[in-house]
């Protein structure tokens, strides 16, 4: 059961949202423009992020949890070679969202490869969907 984001509808598990009393939260709803590249989507077991990381190894980037915070942050390198031309955007980010309680950020699992940083959250505990059998009695009781 995949299902996609509608960053415009509210969705009913609170997915992700942002700190709405704060107007200078760097907490990123997502409805707002997310100006590095990242995809989000919800898995049967979980939450996954795809951040690209391209040109990054393990130790430039951090992730840090706090209570219900992700928070995914690279300070960008400057160079000091001249160029002719620079296309490559080398600039830092610090990306940031609140996540749900419905995911365990404790059993985060994060992976670098091929230039693509991938966090997977898996659902918590007791939370997952269920499917429920409905019983249907093998006899009927007698008609009156």
């Amino acid at each position: 059961m995949t299902q996609l984001l509608r960053p415009f509808e509210l969705d009913p598990f609170d997915l992700l949202w942002r700190n709405l009393l704060d107007s200078q939260s760097h907490f990123s709803a997502l409805t707002q423009k997310i100006t590095h590249p990242v995809d989000i989507f919800e898995t049967d077991d979980g939450i996954v992020f795809e951040i690209a990381a391209v040109g990054l190894n393990e130790e430039d980037i951090q992730i840090l949890i706090e209570a219900d915070m992700l928070r995914i942050c690279y300070e960008g390198k400057q160079e000091d070679r001249p160029a002719i031309y620079r296309g490559i955007k080398k600039s830092g980010f610090d990306l940031s969202w609140k996540i749900s309680t419905k995911f365990d950020l404790a059993q985060l699992k994060a992976s670098l490869d091929k230039g693509l940083l991938s966090l997977t959250i898996p659902v918590a505990e007791g939370k997952a969907i269920r499917k429920i059998a409905i019983n249907i009695p093998k006899t009927l009781p007698p008609k009156k």
